[in-house]
């Protein structure tokens, strides 16, 4: 670890003396390269690290339908005060495929009361003043049976509590509702069902939601967490993954027609992250509820004005599991399902898929462009099924761009064969993945300079320094990874006529609940944590402008020379110049922008994303790695600058 940090210390320069001669950096607006794709910047939602379950989806009881492999897992039952009780799992398979179970509760409570708690998601985050909407599939309720709930903090106190009517719960299951409003803040609450008098009743789909989630819509995703989301300004969402498409088998992949319809009646899966990793990261109590599905995807997309980039499975299994494959000859399945999801999508509330969908709610259709095959496959299985797709594709939705993969590393063996490979079916976007070492980010800034011009569009689809970290969860999202990324982005951005995509992975954890690190974003149960990284992006995709234009020095495009990194583009629309500049050595770097042919007003803003420390971190709810923008007052037609050491800075100049 020590040897590595060293060899950092002078990639980064940190040992350098300091810069004496002044950069000159040409910055040419009279001269558009090539327009900007608005799908530039996106983001990457898979279902790791709670990210769904326990994260975005604002569902607070786990295990709500006792469909777990262990029914009771996250449930505890408790006699009180002279109240006695049972439950009873009981299972309709030939009623209910998807949600069979419920469960019947008998009571004995005239005195004290018999109570059903739920553990909620490593607990509940419970916010003074809101309120909290409570729901249940109630039926053949007998006796004189009363229901309340409460919300109890981690010392067992009630911090809310309601009164839940019964009297409705018939012989078909009703939707029984209830709300309460909680007095105290406590990230860690739990839910009790308090059940008095006696009788018996059976329950399913047992909730408990936020009155205020985003845009307030019942049932729906936690505010804070897609407000995070908002501000990136993505060009697109790719959902759901991520190797949750793949599955560990092809039994487990995510199938998304189970994952659309009414709530109640979607099938709930384990996580393929569930016991992925060795403890303590292990998760057996990880499933998806699919609560968030591809409906919500959609939807999701549609409120952040972005592109929705769905990926299916291509009857391929996680390779680095079982590697399970479907034969070629029982394949179409598979390809009907993105035969469907198009019309899910796109088709009239008159076809099949897209009358379920109008039926949901969104009668319009959602205008999907994109469509991935496979997530991480290599081999020849996955060219020969990847062709299957294709074939079938182009010929009945030739105005779905398709993309492709070229397997999860950034080189090597089985990304070379790919690449052969594919050039033969003429693909049109090619994901490329690229996890590793800070070092070689810095060292990659250059890499699409010399990729074909006249070959596929490049999806980065996902990318993450991985570099090194202390105990805390946060700590590998420090300021080096970022700091290096930026300067990867430069070198992206520079090549906007090639790359068309990017978005970085993964993109959520929680806190007391990953498996994988590092992430764009940290969350608990009652706060949120954007990292260094997450503001990285945010600079490039709140700065994305429409034209790429040159941006040289001595000539050259800066990809490490002196430590520094560039890439400069045009916004039509704004009127402006856009310069972004990395300095990842550890001293001031002296650097003059130039804009010839071009002048400046006296409107400019210079924003500098920095840490005195390179292995400084934020943690959720203290975020002191962040942007500072100041005005400056440009000078004619160039405007010198100061950067600081190992440094992010953004030179925003409105033009005459």
């Amino acid at each position: 670890m020590h040897n590595r940090i060293r060899l950092l210390a002078l990639l980064l320069g940190i040992a350098c003396s300091p810069l004496t001669a002044q950069v000159e950096l040409t910055v040419h607006v009279d001269q558009p390269q090539f327009e900007i794709s608005p799908t530039m910047y996106g983001i990457f939602f898979e279902d790791i690290n709670f990210a769904a379950d326990g994260g975005i989806y604002a569902e607070l009881v786990k295990n709500r339908s006792f469909e777990f492999d262990r029914p009771l897992m996250g449930w505890q039952r408790e006699d009180r005060a002279g109240g006695a009780g049972a439950t009873l799992v009981e299972n309709e398979q030939a009623i209910r495929p998807d949600n069979p179970r419920y469960l019947t509760v008998t009571v004995d409570a005239t005195d004290g009361a018999y109570v059903l708690r739920n553990e909620g998601f490593r607990g509940m985050g419970i916010k003074a003043e809101e309120t909290y909407d409570f729901s249940v599939l109630a039926r053949n309720a007998t006796g004189d049976l009363n229901l309340a709930i409460a919300l109890t903090d981690t010392s067992g106190q009630v911090i809310g509590r309601s009164e839940v009517p019964l009297d409705a719960a018939g012989a078909d299951y009703s939707a029984v509702t209830a709300s309460l409003t909680a007095d105290r803040t406590d990230a860690r609450a739990r839910l009790e069902l308090i059940f008095t008098g006696r009788g018996t009743v059976e329950l399913d789909m047992i909730s408990l939601f936020p009155r205020h989630t985003w845009k307030d819509r019942p049932g729906g995703l936690r505010k804070d967490l897609v407000s995070l989301l908002d501000s990136l300004e993505p060009g697109f969402v790719r959902f759901p993954g991520g190797c949750i498409v793949e599955g560990r088998d092809l039994a487990n992949r995510y199938q998304w027609k189970k994952t659309v319809g009414d709530v109640e009646d979607r099938k709930l899966i384990v996580n393929r992250w569930n016991t992925e990793f060795n403890y303590p990261r292990n998760a057996p109590d990880y499933y998806q509820s699919y609560g968030l599905g591809f409906y919500e995807y959609f939807l999701l997309s549609e409120d952040l004005g972005a592109e929705p980039l769905p990926i299916l499975n291509c009857g391929m299994a996680c390779q680095f599991n079982t590697g399970e494959v479907v034969a070629m000859d029982e394949l179409d399945p598979y390809i009907q399902d993105a035969l469907d999801l198009i019309e899910f999508a796109n088709g009239d509330a008159t076809t099949r898929w897209g009358k379920l969908r109008a039926e949901m709610g969104h009668p319009e259709p959602f205008g999907m462009e994109y469509l991935g095959v496979g997530n991480e496959q290599w081999g020849p299985e996955y060219v020969e099924r990847y062709q299957a797709f294709t074939d079938v594709l182009r010929a009945e939705h030739p105005e779905i761009t398709l993309v492709t993969t070229v397997g999860p590393f950034p080189d090597g063996d089985r990304f070379d064969y790919l690449w052969g490979e594919l050039n033969k079916l003429d693909p049109q976007v090619v994901d490329e993945h690229y996890y590793r070492p800070p070092e070689w980010f810095l060292a990659n800034a250059g890499r699409y300079d010399d990729y074909d011009r006249n070959g596929p569009a490049i999806f980065a689809g996902e990318y993450a320094a991985h570099g090194p970290s202390d105990d805390r969860p946060e700590s590998r999202n420090n300021w080096l990874s970022a700091l290096t990324e930026a300067a990867f982005m430069t070198g992206l951005e520079r090549n906007g006529d090639v790359v068309r995509l990017t978005s970085y992975a993964p993109l959520m954890a929680h806190l007391d609940a990953w498996q994988w690190r590092p992430d764009l974003i940290w969350f608990d149960n009652l706060d949120v944590g954007p990292t260094p990284n997450y503001h990285v992006q945010r600079l490039f995709s709140n700065n994305a402008g429409t034209h790429g234009i040159p941006a040289l020095a001595n000539g050259a495009p800066l990809t490490g020379q002196d430590s520094l990194y560039a890439s400069a583009v045009l916004d039509t629309i704004a009127g402006t110049v856009i310069v972004k500049m990395v300095n990842a050595g550890g001293q001031p770097a002296p650097l003059s922008v130039r804009l010839p042919g071009k002048t400046a007003t006296t409107k400019a803003n210079l924003t500098v994303l920095r840490s005195n420390g390179i292995m400084d971190y934020n943690t959720v709810g203290t975020p002191s790695i962040r942007p500072k923008t100041e005005q400056i007052n440009p000078v004619g037609q160039g405007t010198k600058l100061t950067l600081p050491p190992q440094s992010v800075t953004v030179l925003t100049v409105t033009l005459e």
